[in-house]
């Protein structure tokens, strides 16, 4: 604020309403269709608001408004950036269809992801400071299993020119199709495997993955005008020059890492000795039915854990992991490592391979020697180093490395010039993806070595969004772009938050894993589900359904007023008038009084609200416990008096004593019966004649009793949340 008297000019920051207030009528139906419930301010935090909500009844102006904070972690932590509050919303209303086309604005797998995904937004979930982390990924699994995606329907938009290839039909280039097909551009993949999936199909095991599933989303892509072909390998059936001259603008190199890598130590070339990503291969095209014996599995990572539960489903007598580092460092899940252990699966930690010992060309066994472990390097990783003279034998049959892939990019061909990085790597522009020749751009394990699914989706997403912009001839930038910081700005997670046990997964019983590929993990029901869902702190406020934006008639809520933005305003005005209000002292500073933790002990403008005929109870004298009429009040008075610590009040706490007397006395009036009520005080002000006889007629007309005293603890009764107080009065 700047200027003089009668003429200042005064900036504003106006936050957004995220609805147009001249539109809005006011009716309700925006909170009433809200998932996301939280504390409203306006009745202290004793009753809840939607996240759409109006203030009060009264409020000027009369229109609802939208809280929204910043992104919710889930959501950041996301390598797609899903909006996880949101369908984790829509599954605790049982909206599944909804929950799924949610998923869907970021990911065209929900099924697959809701089944394969290592999950990283439960790492930055904030309901794991109260207990566990909430099951993000079996949610959208619920979301997904209980959707047909033909209900979906598939959004109207206009059909571009533009023809678009993808090569490879895996995470990434399934994910480039869908995005560039929401944009209305004409795409077809090329996959020169006999089925589209790449290694979501080849190289994850049904009992994690079923067919079914992968196939139906696959499916449902078609749906959006991809063209999938099969058994088309380019470089040998069809070249990229060819897609060009066919029209293709724009290119998208998908390829996977499928060239399994050596271990390159002696007898690798045994027979019996089959890299994780040949063995999978093998196993599902129905090359290899079953293998006999003792199966080692040389690794730490998913892989390693899935070809030695394959093993066995294949008829393994056993099957042994072998793995340099301890179970700490293991990239699997704990979750997939105890189900391994539960069929059967042996892991050796701290041992690595020497050699593999074979006769008569077959194998016969591993030469191994155990490890330790170094102080953790630059990057916090520990490196295994041999134990001298630890050498032991391990037999084995089957010898199956899975430390890792590389892409076979030798379909390129050296005529198209597309760098390779000395990883054996596509290099890309690190922020568009798009390769050094202009228009060809690539993601994917192709670009970044063996990853998760979710990451090649991100990577097809990301490079769908610059392949559109290439393709209206925009100007795409060089380097990296700097994301904005992570905002921290979340709801606070109440004090007496409920603890509640993050869900269980049922699992096919053990005996019966080993007749077939059935799938493990199995769906909870919906009743868990939800309830699953319920835990969601709602970190955000608003989740970003657009549930209100279908509900509003009126059009006062529209995705247009979801994006709008914080303005900052200036404004001539001729005077000022300064009205602050006042701070609440807040009492959970003190232990003693254990504000916060029992719902039964209120501050004085709580206990305001619970009087007041347009509060939470209207009017009706009820706790908040169990909203049951109390048989006994009791007032704290002097609050915060004789501290100079937390409070510097030395002597009196400034709140006046005629505040505790008027609401005990109203107390009574709202009570049915004869309520009980006592003000524990150390010091009476009531200043003048008048305050005098009010006090005086609190306790000789209305029977409230007054204790001088301190108060030493207050307790509770688990069952009936009663409060039992301890003080000291005037006697000690």
């Amino acid at each position: 604020m700047e200027g003089e008297k009668g003429n200042f000019q005064v900036s504003l920051r106006k936050r957004p309403r995220y609805i147009d207030p001249d539109a809005c009528t006011a009716c309700g139906d925006c909170a009433e269709v809200c998932p996301v419930v939280r504390p409203s301010e306006y009745d202290t935090g004793l009753a809840f608001r939607k996240a759409t909500y109006k203030p009060y009844a009264q409020a000027i102006p009369g229109s609802f408004a939208i809280e929204k904070l910043d992104k919710a972690p889930c959501r950041m932590a996301c390598p797609a950036n899903i909006n996880v509050q949101g369908y984790v919303q829509m599954v605790k209303e049982g909206k599944y269809r909804e929950a799924t086309e949610i998923i869907m604005r970021d990911l065209p797998l929900p099924g697959v992801l809701g089944r394969v995904c290592p999950h990283p937004c439960e790492r930055s979930c904030r309901r794991g400071e109260v207990d566990e982390p909430i099951a993000i990924r079996e949610l959208k699994r619920v979301a997904a299993d209980h959707t047909n995606l033909s209900d979906i329907p598939v959004a109207e938009v206009e059909p571009k020119d533009e023809k678009v290839a993808i090569i490879g039909a895996g995470p990434a280039g399934l994910s480039a199709a869908y995005f560039l097909a929401l944009e209305g551009y004409k795409v077809s993949v090329y996959e020169a495997m006999p089925e589209p999936g790449g290694m979501m199909r080849y190289g994850i095991p049904e009992h994690r993955l079923p067919r079914s599933v992968l196939d139906n989303e696959i499916e449902n892509l078609k749906r959006y005008g991809i063209e999938i072909f099969t058994n088309t390998a380019v470089g040998k059936d069809i070249t990229i020059e060819e897609l060009q001259k066919h029209g293709a603008k724009a290119i998208f190199l998908g390829p996977g890492a499928w060239k399994g890598l050596k271990l390159r130590i002696r007898g690798e070339e045994s027979e019996g000795v089959r890299d994780v990503t040949s063995f999978l291969r093998e196993v599902h095209v129905g090359n290899l039915k079953k293998i006999e014996g003792k199966a080692v599995i040389i690794g730490g990572g998913h892989s390693a854990l899935d070809g030695a539960r394959v093993a066995l489903r294949l008829g393994a007598d056993e099957a042994h992991i072998i793995y340099r580092r301890s179970r700490t460092e293991m990239l699997a899940e704990p979750e997939e490592i105890e189900e391994a252990e539960k069929e059967g699966v042996k892991i050796h930690f701290l041992v690595a391979p020497l050699n593999i010992v074979g006769e008569d060309g077959k194998t016969k066994g591993i030469e191994c020697i155990r490890t330790r472990l170094t102080e953790p390097d630059t990057t916090g990783r520990r490196k295994p180093i041999p134990v001298e003279g630890s050498e032991f034998f391990m037999e084995a049959n089957h010898v199956i490395p899975a430390i890792g892939q590389e892409p076979d990019l030798d379909f390129l061909g050296q005529e198209m010039g597309v760098e390779i990085s000395k990883w054996h790597l596509l290099k890309v522009n690190p922020e568009t993806l798009q390769t050094n020749v202009p228009g060809i751009f690539a993601g994917g394990d192709a670009i970044t070595g063996p990853a998760t699914v979710i990451e090649a989706v991100d990577g097809g997403k990301r490079a769908a969004r610059y392949m559109a912009k290439y393709l209206r001839g925009e100007e795409l930038p060089t380097e990296w772009q700097e994301e904005p910081p992570v905002g921290t700005n979340w709801l606070e997670i109440p004090d007496d938050e409920p603890t509640m046990h993050r869900m269980k997964i049922p699992t096919l019983p053990v005996e019966e894993r080993f007749s077939g590929f059935k799938e493990v993990n199995l769906l909870v029901d919906e009743e868990t589900g939800k309830k699953e869902a319920a835990r969601c702190l709602n970190c955000g406020g608003c989740c970003e359904c657009y549930e209100c934006v279908k509900a509003c008639k009126a059009q006062a809520v529209t995705l247009e007023t979801h994006a709008q933005k914080e303005e900052v305003l200036s404004i001539n005005v001729g005077s000022v008038i300064l009205a602050p209000g006042f701070e609440p002292f807040d009492p959970g500073k003190y232990d003693t009084y254990q504000y916060g933790h029992y719902r039964n002990v209120v501050t004085s403008m709580e206990f305001e609200r619970i009087l007041s005929a347009t509060g939470p109870y209207m009017g009706h004298l009820k706790r908040p416990s169990d909203e049951k009429e109390p048989q006994k009040i009791a007032f704290f008075q002097c609050v915060g008096s004789r501290d100079i610590n937390i409070c510097d009040h030395a002597y009196c706490s400034s709140v006046c004593c005629m505040y505790a007397i008027k609401e005990a006395v109203v107390a009574k009036e709202h009570a049915d019966h004869d309520v009980d009520t006592a003000i524990f005080f150390m010091d009476m002000r009531t200043y003048g004649k008048d305050f005098e006889r009010y006090y005086d007629r609190a306790r000789e007309e209305q029977g409230v009793r007054f204790i001088r005293s301190r108060i030493h603890t207050i307790s509770e009764d688990p069952e009936t949340h009663d409060l039992i107080i301890r003080y000291a009065d005037e006697n000690g």
